[in-house]
């Protein structure tokens, strides 16, 4: 019985390191490489575990860096709220 090829989850990792959380999506990016040389060598369980780490990593390096950028822009609007009040010269 042939197995499918587990998904590596490359892209999404490649776009997570661009746009979001550079650690977590390196780590993404190196075991999504892994599932394809692994399923080619005849190591199912290997592909797919290493398939599932790439989701695990892509999927925390994007919601860190949506938290991040949240965190980011709740601070400028609350600069923003302070310097309109003229509190920010007081400090």
């Amino acid at each position: 019985m042939e197995q499918s090829q587990p998904k590596n989850y490359l892209i999404e990792s490649i776009l997570v390191t661009i746009f979001c959380c550079l650690p977590f999506g390196i780590a993404g990016i190196i075991f999504a490489t892994q599932v394809n040389s692994k399923y080619a060598a005849g190591d199912y369980e290997g592909a797919v575990k290493a398939s599932q780490d790439a989701k695990k990593w892509m999927k925390w390096g994007l919601i860190s860096g949506i938290i991040v950028a949240v965190l980011y822009f709740v601070f400028i609007f609350a600069m923003g709220g302070m310097a309109l009040m003229g509190l920010g010269s007081q400090m």
